[in-house]
């Protein structure tokens, strides 16, 4: 009875970590997103207005394209991470967004990090582990997808530490905590 008891005990405690676990890796999850976020800003914020234009090659978007580019993938990521639906005008922001300003990038790239961490926080610890078809393609679960659409807004803003030196303007202080 004291051997049964003693495992249940066990049991239950392992259970509450699991739980608490999960619970910390979805904080953990908002609380890195927000630092992305933080910094893209301070990204957006270095590249001076008539840097927004800038295009290295010809073969290579603009600043603000990769910016908008990191915004569609950021809005159809978290779409199929979070469940949520995408609003209305998103996924061709990059094709289709003419006014390629400094203000109205800005304000286009930062909806795309509220939109992902609004749907993070809605979400479950046992969500993060259910299964997905990224893009029709990729089987993963929500939390892996998370992380490729985390992984791919940091190479994309990577890309832009050279637009803002070819600028002439210094890049941001990594952000790495």
């Amino acid at each position: 009875m004291k051997l049964r008891n003693l495992l249940l005990t066990l049991c239950f405690a392992l259970g509450i970590t699991q739980v608490v676990r999960a619970q910390a890796s979805t904080d953990e999850t908002v609380k890195e997103w927000e630092r992305a976020k933080a910094y893209t800003k301070e990204y957006l914020e270095a590249m001076p207005e008539s840097g927004y234009a800038l295009q290295p090659t010809p073969e290579m978007r603009s600043f603000a394209e990769q910016m908008l580019h990191l915004t569609d993938a950021d809005y159809g990521f978290g779409s199929a991470a979070t469940g949520e639906k995408l609003p209305a005008g998103v996924g061709e922001l990059e094709k289709t967004t003419t006014d390629k300003s400094k203000a109205n990038i800005t304000k286009l790239v930062l909806a795309s990090y509220d939109f992902v961490i609004a749907g993070i926080k809605k979400m479950t610890p046992a969500q993060m582990n259910e299964q997905v078809k990224l893009f029709g393609r990729f089987d993963m679960s929500r939390g892996m997808a998370l992380a490729k659409a985390f992984e791919h807004q940091t190479h994309h803003r990577g890309q832009t530490t050279v637009y803002i030196r070819l600028a002439g303007a210094k890049p941001p202080q990594e952000k790495l905590f």
